[in-house]
């Protein structure tokens, strides 16, 4: 397998383990929304979202330096190293997050 697809796939997975600990850190500080009636148009926490994003954006460039150190020997441009599976991991992280999300929002 080819680095670059190996980056990409890890990245993928990358995405849900972020997912994963912005459910945790949800539980943790004890933010799991509740899904009830109310007259707002989104009872949702706003700060929470960003906390969440935070957390993602965090994870993508930790993992960003541990596979620069790992792949950048075999890969030309360290640049790609970033780039490569950016909209993987994106896409993961919010299909990924918003499934915790609402199980968690309906477990009352």
């Amino acid at each position: 397998m080819r680095p670059v697809v190996k980056i990409y796939w890890i990245k993928l997975l990358l995405g849900i383990v972020a997912a994963l600990a912005c459910a945790g850190y949800m539980i943790v500080a004890n933010e799991v929304p509740q899904v009830k009636p109310s007259p707002e148009p989104f009872p949702g926490n706003s700060s929470l979202f960003f906390n969440s994003v935070s957390i993602a954006i965090i994870v993508y460039i930790v993992s960003y330096y541990l596979l620069k150190h790992q792949f950048v020997a075999v890969m030309q441009k360290p640049q790609k190293i970033m780039t490569t599976g950016i909209g993987a991991y994106m896409l993961s992280w919010i299909v990924s997050w918003v499934l915790l999300y609402t199980i968690l929002a309906t477990q009352v």
